[in-house]
């Protein structure tokens, strides 16, 4: 059988080394990359038993905090100021001695005029709350101040009372009530003026 003519395909140098080889993975290489998951697993694991005792123990709560209700402070009533341009009748409605000239006393070193405040007896002995007696709605003001000088609990609108201390100046009337004659000393002064008549506790101011 005669001979091929040789071409130049027929000089090329045989490879040297393994031809077509797989490249297997570095085994080194993969022992680091096991060993870094296996710290992140560890890590991972302890914070979750951290996290499951703290909260076993109650010191990690998810309930939602409930703030704690503001006590705010209790507004202070506004007492209209002092006015001692009143002229004033204290009559004691119950069965403590002189209590009518101790709270005149108490009036007329507020400020009042001494000649314009008068103090006596009512005829009724159970009277059961201090009353301040006002006029007109312009003396609501007057009436509460000296009710709150006095420790009255009550103010009322009434025309009872005419001009019975100085005649044409304005005039507040005080009756009083069981209420303040339980704080009030055994023997008082005597009452001065006329006895007075304390109407009947009615309801208002």
């Amino acid at each position: 059988m005669p001979e091929s003519a040789r071409d130049r395909f027929d000089e090329l140098p045989h490879t040297q080394g393994r031809v077509g080889a797989h490249r297997a993975e570095n085994p080194g290489m993969h022992g680091w990359f096991v060993l870094l998951w296996a710290a992140v697993a560890t890590a991972v694991l302890i914070a979750v038993g951290i996290f499951a005792a703290m909260l076993a123990m109650g010191k990690i709560s998810f309930d939602a905090a409930t703030p704690l209700p503001t006590v705010s402070p209790s507004a202070t009533p506004t007492v209209p100021p002092l006015d001692t341009g009143f002229a004033v009748l204290v009559l004691n409605a119950t069965t403590a001695n002189g209590l009518a000239a101790t709270t005149r006393e108490t009036i007329v070193n507020a400020g009042f005029a001494s000649g314009a405040v008068a103090a006596t007896d009512a005829d009724t002995q159970d009277f059961p709350t201090t009353t301040v007696y006002y006029k007109t709605a312009a003396d609501q003001p007057g009436a509460e101040a000296l009710a709150h000088l006095i420790g009255a609990t009550k103010v009322v609108l009434s025309d009872t009372y005419g001009d019975d201390v100085i005649p044409g100046q304005k005039q507040l009337t005080v009756v009083l009530g069981l209420d303040l004659a339980k704080n009030a000393p055994a023997t008082e002064p005597a009452p001065q003026d006329a006895p007075g008549d304390a109407p009947s506790d009615t309801s208002g101011g």
